[in-house]
């Protein structure tokens, strides 16, 4: 079988210490899951989670070590960093419960959920769909995956954020309203997850904006940190 052009390459994040890439299908984010970035966004309560994607190829796959530039996007006026644990699948499933659950996770990553807020409240005041605000290109920068065998109990870790060195986000994993395996039984109840899958568990508060030049390094306590730097949008 031919095509009528070059079909896109597999979109693949790095393992940490391994040569084997991980082939990306589908990225899930979680949206208000920590409870203090819900009451920053107006919100309050155990609410149940909700869910939006974002295309595979809006990755920006970081390496070990390394600082990558993002584009400053088209559009906004307002580029918010939002820090996350990001959990990547290695066996899928549907109604998966949350006492199963862990065993379908592969590892664990860094990762950013950059949101042009501007656009996103302005869809969200119409009543309309808010993908322009959150699944843009180079909206998901993300480190290498450590094995969930490399990472230690996950739950106890803590994960920041430092822009141009000045702490902006902080939290012990162990505040998000929905744990890991709350939210792969909740996911997999409206999508049957397949290896591949990556879901992006929410951040917590003290999300700004975001300028070029400005330098963002994210953490969590075990893994690779996450270095990327805002540039201005090419001409």
């Amino acid at each position: 079988m031919s095509y009528l052009f070059p079909p896109p390459a597999v979109v693949a994040v790095p393992v940490a210490g391994q040569e084997d890439m991980f082939p990306v299908h589908r990225i899930y984010c979680v949206g208000r899951n920590y409870e203090d970035h819900a009451r920053e966004m107006g919100f309050s309560g155990r609410e149940p989670p909700f869910f939006f994607l974002k295309p595979a190829d809006a990755l920006v796959v970081v390496p070990a070590g390394q600082t990558v530039d993002i584009p400053y996007p088209s559009l906004t006026r307002s580029l918010h960093h939002e820090i996350e644990l990001v959990v990547a699948i290695g066996k899928g499933g549907a109604n998966i419960p949350a006492a199963q659950a862990l065993s379908h996770v592969w590892g664990y990553a860094v990762g950013l959920d950059m949101t042009r807020r501007d656009l996103q409240n302005e869809m969200k005041k119409q009543g309309r769909p808010w993908c322009i605000g959150k699944a843009f290109d180079h909206s998901a920068p993300m480190g290498p995956i450590l094995p969930v065998a490399n990472a230690g109990p996950i739950e106890e870790a803590t994960l920041a954020l430092h822009v141009n060195g000045t702490l902006r986000q902080s939290s012990p994993i162990s505040k998000l309203i929905w744990n890991v395996a709350e939210t792969i039984e909740h996911l997999s109840s409206a999508w049957t997850l397949q290896p591949g899958d990556l879901i992006f568990t929410g951040t917590p508060q003290g999300v700004a904006d975001v300028v070029p030049g400005d330098l963002l390094e994210g953490t969590i306590t075990g893994l690779d940190t996450l270095s990327v730097r805002i540039r201005s949008t090419p001409a």
